[in-house]
C-alpha cells in the first residue's frame, strides 16, 4: 500500500510532520481539528510537502527523519520540492 510522508504549515508558521495513506483526507481532518492535538489549535493548516513512500514502515521511518531535522532543513526540503 502506498503511503505518504507530509509536512503541513500551521497558521502560526510552525511545521507539522506526519504520514498517511490519503493526503487529501488527512489535511481535511487536520483542518477540522481532529487530525492531531498539535494542529487542532493552529488551524488552518496547508500542505507544503508531500513525499510518496512504498509502505507504512518506510513512511514512518521518513517521518521520524524529517521530525529530527532543524527548521531550516525542513524549509530547504520544502523549497527544493516546490521548484
Amino acid at each position: 500500500m502506498t503511503c505518504y510522508c507530509y509536512i503541513l504549515e500551521c497558521s502560526d508558521g510552525t511545521f507539522y510532520t506526519g504520514w498517511t495513506t490519503d493526503p487529501g483526507r488527512r489535511v481535511k481532518q487536520h483542518n477540522k481539528g481532529i487530525g492531531a492535538k498539535y494542529t487542532s489549535t493552529r488551524r488552518p493548516v496547508k500542505l507544503v510537502y508531500l513525499e510518496e513512500q512504498s509502505d507504512r514502515a518506510a513512511a514512518m521511518k521518513r517521518e521520524l527523519a524529517i521530525k529530527k531535522m532543524k527548521r531550516v532543513q525542513k524549509s530547504r526540503l520544502i523549497e527544493s520540492a516546490n521548484k
